[in-house]
């Protein structure tokens, strides 16, 4: 019998968590080739809407409302982020069908931070693609912002699980190609993290953490309490800076000790 099948559940959940843990250190030195030390923090990536700079856009409308204070997107992009096929990309959130406005909402939301947001400095890469030269990879999501995204959107219908390539553009939106047949999206997305992992080419990375925990990036926030994911772009920028390491090992050891104690 091996270790990990002798483990509890519990126990087996509390490594891997710490294992996680250890590898953002690792990780960190590949982020800081791209972007080092403060370059990590109240940036926008270089990609096809966004700003240059963050800034205030007072005007931003409904679900990107948030962002008002110090933002990447501009009013024109945050409008049509509302929009079904709007300019930003073409992209056709009904291409099975009507989606349903609960699961709608979480695209409109997941637009809106990933236009809007100062603050995923820590996650973004350099790529090499037509439409932009950086994007985001393994943003660590909130827990319950992936799981209510994946539970509103049960009843909606869809025919991929990466929607990031593969579609039929030949009308000018995406449509879907002659092989993909639409099923409703658990079916898909069998669970929230293939959801939130898979859609997007791992753009996210569903967390274990919750909202509030200082330890992932919420999707959802309210502006009038501030904005709870700079703090947790500073812990992970700390802990991928060079200068910052000595400083966050205890932070990241203690997670690592409490998770074991309270899992096993």
């Amino acid at each position: 019998m091996s270790l990990t099948t002798a483990l509890p559940s519990g126990t087996d959940m509390a490594f891997t968590m710490i294992t996680q843990l250890l590898l953002l250190l690792v990780w960190g030195a590949a982020v800081r080739a791209a972007r080092p030390g403060a370059e990590l923090l109240n940036v926008c990536m270089d990609a096809k809407h966004h700003k240059e700079k963050p800034s205030p856009e007072e005007e931003l409308p409904e679900q990107c409302s948030p962002w008002k204070k110090n933002s990447c997107c501009s009013v024109s992009t945050s409008q049509e982020a509302h929009k079904d096929v709007s300019y930003l990309y073409r992209f056709n959130w009904d291409h099975c069908g009507p989606m349903e406005p609960a699961c709608k909402r979480h695209f409109i939301q997941d637009t809106c931070l990933y236009e809007c947001s100062p603050n995923l400095g820590p996650w973004i890469r350099q790529v090499n693609q037509s439409w932009r030269k950086e994007r985001v990879l393994n943003v660590p999501l909130c827990k319950e912002d992936c799981e209510s995204w994946w539970e509103d959107c049960r009843t909606s219908y869809t025919c991929k699980s990466n929607w990031h390539k593969g579609w039929n553009w030949t009308s000018g939106f995406n449509q879907c190609p002659v092989k993909d047949s639409c099923h409703p999206f658990h079916f898909y997305f069998p669970t929230p993290a293939a959801l939130c992992n898979e859609i997007w080419s791992h753009s996210y990375e569903v967390s274990n953490y919750s909202r509030g925990s200082g330890r992932c990036i919420q999707m959802w926030f309210d502006p009038a309490q501030g904005n709870p994911n700079e703090e947790v772009a500073r812990f992970y920028a700390a802990a991928m800076s060079g200068a910052g390491l000595h400083g966050v090992w205890p932070a990241l050891f203690g997670l690592a000790l409490m998770s074991l104690l309270a899992l096993s």
